[in-house]
């Protein structure tokens, strides 16, 4: 059995879990590290037992595929290097820095010859892969998606759009098959200068009603999708992946000993059992699949581009009115994507 060559770029946080995933997939070896920090890339390398490579070039000498852990800001320039060279690419969200950036490299891709997934991991979660399948049944008329997390951990190189909720907007285009007609949203800064709060609904002329909520300021990590239908309501919890689907009875008046009438409805709960699987290595172990059958991903270049044109119009409309109640500094913004032609009306 071949086994693809596989480098990684940014062995940070996120980069040492590719690591870790990629060095135990059968289809795959892992044969070097890259890194910007030299300090980091040579403990990682030790602990995979690898080369590091200081430059991305040296590194992509010897490999067939690449995972783009490294900051948002340099995968533009380090996916078109790749592809220049013919070698598959798994980038992770956000596709790029900027709208230009992921339409340029969307059309790269598309006539490139090579494979590029971008890692919208939740596309991957079991629960979420589960619930795709449970809503075929009903009617959705309304759907909360709530991503939280504590201020600390977080990835503060970007606002809490392109960091959190990116995740929902890759999500909600994949359950709607469609972008939105009008959105509103707002947001406030609480601690970094940017946005660290926001709330956005997006509006279809046929439904269903859709509000995405993403923070970075709560104590409680929080990965819920909640969605209400003519004939159910399900609870989707990413985290802890379980999925709730509640039904309701028909509800009867009773007569309880002469201490007047009770109208009493029970509701029917299942619980829905969802395979326990790491949406890390699934995602992974797809990718590898892809390159090595030649198919398209199930999360493309131009899905990310769509994902990030979406969350660029949210962050957009939240920074026009973004309450600021962080005293300590002005707001800043370290990404600047250019809107895009087509988008989807504000309210």
């Amino acid at each position: 059995m071949k086994q693809l060559k596989v480098g990684i770029v940014g062995v940070g946080r996120m980069g040492q879990r590719h690591c870790r995933v990629f060095s135990n997939l059968r289809k795959a070896e892992l044969v070097g590290v890259s890194d910007s920090n030299p300090v980091t890339g040579h403990k990682v390398s030790q602990d995979y037992e690898v080369p590091y490579y200081e430059h991305i070039d040296d590194l992509l000498n010897e490999v067939d595929v690449v995972c783009l852990a490294s900051p948002t800001r340099s995968h533009y320039e380090q996916a078109m290097l790749c592809l220049d060279r013919g070698i598959h690419v798994l980038i992770e969200k956000p596709i790029a820095e900027t709208i230009s950036q992921a339409e340029s490299l969307a059309a790269k891709v598309e006539t490139s010859g090579s494979v590029v997934q971008v890692g919208h991991i939740e596309r991957f979660n079991p629960a979420y892969i589960e619930l795709k399948h449970i809503i075929e049944e009903f009617q959705p008329v309304a759907i909360d998606l709530h991503r939280l997390s504590p201020y600390q951990g977080s990835n503060l190189d970007i606002d809490v759009v392109c960091d959190l909720m990116i995740h929902h907007t890759n999500l909600v285009l994949d359950i709607t098959g469609k972008e939105p007609e009008k959105l509103n949203a707002s947001g406030l800064s609480a601690f970094s200068g940017t946005i660290d709060h926001a709330v956005a609904q997006l509006y279809y002329k046929d439904g269903p009603l859709l509000t995405m909520t993403a923070s970075r300021i709560t104590e409680n990590k929080v990965r819920l999708i909640n969605i209400t239908c003519r004939e159910a309501y399900l609870v989707c919890d990413l985290l802890n992946k379980t999925i709730s689907k509640y039904r309701c009875t028909f509800g009867q008046y009773v007569n309880s000993n002469q201490r007047g009438i009770k109208y009493h409805q029970e509701s029917i709960v299942e619980r829905i059992n969802v395979p326990i699987f790491e949406p890390l290595f699934l995602q992974a172990q797809h990718f590898i699949d892809c390159v090595i059958d030649q198919t398209a991903p199930m999360v493309t270049a131009r899905d990310g581009y769509l994902a990030l044109r979406l969350a660029v119009m949210i962050r957009d409309q939240v920074l026009e009115s973004m309450i600021n109640m962080d005293r300590r500094s002005k707001p800043r913004y370290e990404m600047n994507p250019q809107a895009a032609p087509g988008s989807p009306q504000k309210a």
